[in-house]
């Protein structure tokens, strides 16, 4: 994903693309500081931490872009808005409803799931497949009402 956001950062400046070239190297300098706070825990980066940082991203200015909205600041809610499309072209394609609702189940099958005791074995499995793909808050709500919850 890296080498994804290098190239993409030379072309939106050949390009002349500012709010692109500002968006990419946002998204490069959060992970650096996820990188060196890795390396203080010796540990490294892995695919799965970027999408969990971009998502923390997109999540952190969809919160922004409601506030703005709200105080009627309609240049910065655009603002927002742009990045917000910009940060999620670099994740994979979420996963339609349906989609999601077949995944729990099969996460409830394949980790043999009866009780609501089970919810952190079928989240944990959500989670290995679908990192980057599926809103877990959501996710959990739904794996929750299928447990019995």
């Amino acid at each position: 994903m890296r080498e994804q956001f290098t190239s993409e950062l030379k072309t939106a400046m050949k390009a002349g693309d500012k709010r692109r070239v500002e968006t990419i190297r946002m998204i490069t300098a959060a992970l650096k500081d996820k990188d060196i706070e890795a390396r203080g825990q010796e540990k490294s980066v892995s695919n799965d931490d970027i999408l969990a940082l971009l998502q923390k991203m997109v999540k952190s200015r969809k919160e922004s872009k409601e506030i703005y909205e709200k105080a009627g600041r309609a240049d910065l809610a655009t603002q927002e808005g742009e990045e917000i499309a910009i940060i999620e072209s670099f994740l994979p394609q979420p996963l339609s409803e349906a989609e999601v609702e077949a995944a729990i189940a099969a996460a409830i099958a394949e980790a043999g799931a009866a009780s609501i005791k089970d919810m952190g074995k079928v989240v944990a499995a959500l989670k290995s497949k679908y990192a980057g793909r599926v809103d877990f808050g959501k996710a959990s709500a739904l794996v929750k009402a299928k447990l019995g919850g």
